[in-house]
């Protein structure tokens, strides 16, 4: 079964920790129970916030001092912005810390979630939600890859293209990790893509 797989893969992986002194979000990777083949959860996001307008993105935000930790944030705000409540959502584990462009400390969060929930986009933050199968991401069919600096490294990071939505930059990056992390998928953001 999908949990008991991404149990057993997340419970031996150490994630990477930024020592850094930045606001923190923490954000979900939701990942449907579907076992024979589970897609991953991402939102569009508002073309009227006032960060990281129409990008896709995983569900999450900043974290609030109410918030006991970065992972009730993550579920705090999935709630708010895709009315996935938190009961519905299995916890599974971190996966490494990014840092987004305005300079916020992101920890991401594996959850399982019921395929078969209704979801409904905030619109005062989320334009839309879909769903991409992880078999997609599996075949590495990205559109390009964008080479992105951080902290005196080169990232070379996959663009993937569904229907009519770009998954790239953090989004991608921790897409990235998840798929590395579970799958083995072996992508390796220190290298260039291979050509096809």
């Amino acid at each position: 079964m999908l949990r008991d797989l991404l149990h057993e893969r997340l419970s031996g992986y150490v994630p990477r920790l930024l020592t850094l002194d930045y606001p923190e979000a923490g954000v979900l990777v939701p990942v449907t129970e579907n076992r024979d083949n589970p897609e991953i959860v991402f939102t569009l996001r508002s073309s009227n916030l006032s960060t990281h307008r129409g990008q896709v993105s995983f569900p999450g935000g900043r974290r609030d001092r109410e918030d006991e930790s970065l992972a009730q944030t993550a579920l705090r705000e999935t709630h708010e912005e895709i009315g996935l409540p938190p009961e519905k959502v299995e916890l599974i584990g971190p996966l490494s810390q990014v840092m987004s462009l305005h300079q916020i400390l992101v920890t991401p969060y594996v959850g399982v979630i019921p395929g078969d929930h209704p979801l409904t986009a905030n619109p005062a933050e989320i334009e839309s939600i879909f769903r991409v199968p992880v078999s997609f991401f599996l075949e590495d069919r990205r559109e390009r890859t964008d080479a992105l600096s951080f902290m005196n490294n080169t990232f070379y990071v996959p663009c993937y293209r569904w229907d009519r939505f770009q998954i790239w930059g953090l989004s991608a990056v921790v897409l990235v990790d998840f798929l590395n992390a579970v799958y083995d998928a072996g992508i390796d953001l220190l290298e260039p893509a291979r050509k096809g």
